[in-house]
């Protein structure tokens, strides 16, 4: 597998966990962890004496902080080299900066997928906490701290929710106000069909048609017409289903696994999903869909035996995501 280039942020400050330092670590490791050929390293903004994970409380200084973090990560794509993408963290603000590149590369059609225990919804005046890990996707969407937001935002009918289970109210009130998909289970058909709605409608949406063959040839096409499709219109017509076909950006924070089989993380959730099912989710994320890119983030290293659950799951998810046969660059 080449073409690979894991980007590490060690990113800490966004975090609202007692143990948050640890992500550090937690960054280093996961980067040693991914199959790469290219690894960059960002520096986050350390000079500031400030430890409060709390945006909402101390953004004149931590904010300030996570955004020069989140300008050097955009600098840092520069130097794949046109290859796959593969962003640790670090604390899940980390993702700002990768999916909103996706956003302006892809348009309308990326679909981001958020492998999480909470939802990450929160604006700065609905967080309990004022934690931005806690606010990233609501910040990727529309609303979040100065500096702290994507231009332009991911269309929340285009965000699927995986595996959260532990929505603020705020959150929970965003998500169905705003359309957000939410499959809770370990299904991956159901995730398959989630992303599949949420892609962008007209020509070429999956599930529009069928992928396995063409279209009823007595129906009207494209050319205004009925009856069978003139000469090289169905690979032109193909060409623009395919064009139009959801692209996926892929969030892992790890509190989405079951803390009683993977506990490494600042805000565990109980019910979360098996290592073996969150591959097998990704996998068919991967089997289906172009992959935009990959996060994976907020492992705090503690239990040992954490590190050898971790490690072959990491290895799986790029493999999932960034070996897709005629996987293609941003356009």
């Amino acid at each position: 597998m080449g073409g690979v280039t894991v980007i590490e942020v060690p990113q800490w400050r966004g975090s609202g966990a007692a143990t948050a330092e640890r992500l550090v670590e937690g960054a280093r490791l996961l980067g040693e962890m991914v199959p790469a050929d290219r690894r960059v390293r960002v520096e986050a903004d350390d000079d500031l004496v400030v430890t409060a994970s709390r945006v909402r409380k101390a953004l004149s200084a931590v904010g300030d902080g996570l955004v020069v973090t989140a300008s050097r990560a955009r600098e840092a794509p520069a130097g794949s080299g046109g290859g796959f993408v593969v962003t640790v963290g670090g604390d899940c603000g980390v993702e700002l900066e990768p999916v909103a590149a996706a956003r302006r590369a892809y348009g309308d059609r990326l679909v981001v997928v958020w492998f999480d225990a909470h939802g990450d919804l929160n604006t700065p005046e609905s967080s309990p906490s004022g934690a931005f890990h806690g606010m990233v996707l609501r910040a990727l969407v529309d609303e979040g701290p100065r500096g702290l937001t994507a231009d332009p935002g991911v269309d929340p009918r285009r965000v699927v929710l995986a595996g959260v289970r532990e929505l603020d109210p705020g959150e929970a009130a965003f998500v169905a106000e705003a359309g957000v998909g939410h499959v809770r289970t370990a299904d991956p058909d159901a995730l398959v069909q989630a992303v599949t709605a949420a892609g962008p409608p007209g020509v070429g949406s999956p599930g529009r048609f069928p992928s396995s063959g063409p279209r009823d040839e007595g129906n009207v096409h494209a050319h205004g017409t009925t009856g069978p499709l003139p000469a090289g219109s169905r690979a032109h017509d193909m060409n623009a289903e395919k064009d139009r076909d959801p692209v996926v950006y892929v969030h892992v924070d790890l509190d989405v696994l079951e803390p009683e089989v993977f506990g490494s993380v600042g805000s565990p959730v109980p019910g979360g999903f098996l290592p073996e099912e969150l591959v097998r989710m990704v996998t068919a994320l991967g089997e289906r869909f172009e992959v935009a890119g990959l996060g994976i983030t907020e492992y705090e290293p503690g239990r040992p035996e954490d590190r050898e659950v971790l490690a072959p799951v990491v290895k799986a998810l790029v493999e999932a995501c960034a070996g897709q046969p005629g996987r293609t660059a941003p356009r």
